[in-house]
């Protein structure tokens, strides 16, 4: 049984945090290059509410490919297994997660996975409704429901400087819709991705999201069932081969968990049954995984056996 206290957890925060001087901010969007390279902060929610917690805990950031895993959620709810893997595949990758090089090489031009970009992006292009404001409003209302915060918003400064920065995402979505596995305009795709992008959480509100994965889709205040167990355990197989970008088959064996990281820093956890965990630490390795992050995993994994396998 992980943490009994906070103090517990900010002594293992405080041995972590002198990784990330070893780590940068990610620059290549410009409104992500603010964050401060030094904040680290870390949440478990434990499945009778209980939520051990430590370092800048308020502290906001981005979604980023964290949202990869909630639209896919999303997706497999609304449209079915058999039709969201018609258009994305199951198998990891090495490539870098912007590579274009796997949908030239595959036919039909389908993305590997759901958690690369071309992949998240055919499955946001599958979230339904009849406008991008409709269609994100659908979002950010799960992101809301699965962590109990009615008060999440999104960053319209960060999705503007995406926006205006995606060019790499545009080239793989015009190669996606000459392909036909995605058939809107691509300025709204990138609008909806960009804002799905920009949702803003801390800690706290990752680690309640990583709970409801572990409890197989059950949110654990409400007992609610938020997704099926199905759609939970496909998102967690997903997180375990493909979550932590090309770094995670050594992930698999350092950590052992189900976890998805996003370039603003931050990690979504889910130990199969028994908590969420939430990382937020923006200094990136050049994976683009948080340095002080990973390294406070693999303290707590090997300090209290997390790992699956």
């Amino acid at each position: 049984m992980p943490c009994q206290s906070n103090e517990e957890l900010e002594s293992i925060l405080l041995e972590a945090k002198q990784y990330t001087s070893e780590g940068k901010v990610a620059d290549y969007i410009p409104a992500l290059s603010k964050a401060n390279p030094d904040d680290l902060s870390v949440a478990i929610f434990h499945p009778d509410g209980t939520c051990y917690s430590a370092g800048c805990i308020q502290e906001k950031i981005t979604l980023q490919s964290i949202s990869k895993v909630i639209t896919l959620a999303l997706a497999l709810m609304e449209s079915g297994e058999e039709y969201v893997f018609s258009k994305v595949g199951y198998e990891p990758t090495g490539d870098p997660f912007n590579s274009i090089v796997k949908l030239e090489m595959s036919n039909p031009s389908k993305p590997l996975n759901p958690m690369i970009n071309a992949g998240a992006l055919a499955v946001t292009h599958m979230i339904k409704g009849n406008s991008v404001e409709e269609r994100f409003r659908k979002i950010i209302d799960f992101v809301k429901r699965l962590s109990g915060n009615e008060e999440i918003s999104y960053s319209a400064e960060v999705a503007k400087s995406e926006f205006e920065t995606s060019h790499l995402n545009r080239a793989l979505c015009f190669f996606m819709k000459q392909h036909g596995i995605i058939n809107e305009d691509v300025e709204e795709l990138l609008d909806l991705y960009t804002k799905q992008c920009s949702i803003e959480v801390n800690c706290l509100d990752l680690a309640r999201i990583g709970i409801v994965f572990a409890l197989n889709g059950k949110e654990p205040i409400t007992n609610k069932q938020l997704m099926p167990a199905q759609v939970a355990r496909i998102c967690k197989t997903f997180m375990v081969t493909c979550g932590m970008y090309n770094a995670s088959g050594e992930f698999a064996v350092r950590v052992g968990i189900p976890a998805k990281s996003g370039v603003a820093g931050g990690i979504l956890g889910a130990v199969p049954n028994r908590f969420g965990i939430g990382i937020s630490g923006p200094a990136l390795d050049d994976k683009g995984n948080s340095v002080a992050g990973l390294k406070l995993l693999e303290i707590l994994a090997s300090k209290y056996e997390l790992s699956m396998f």
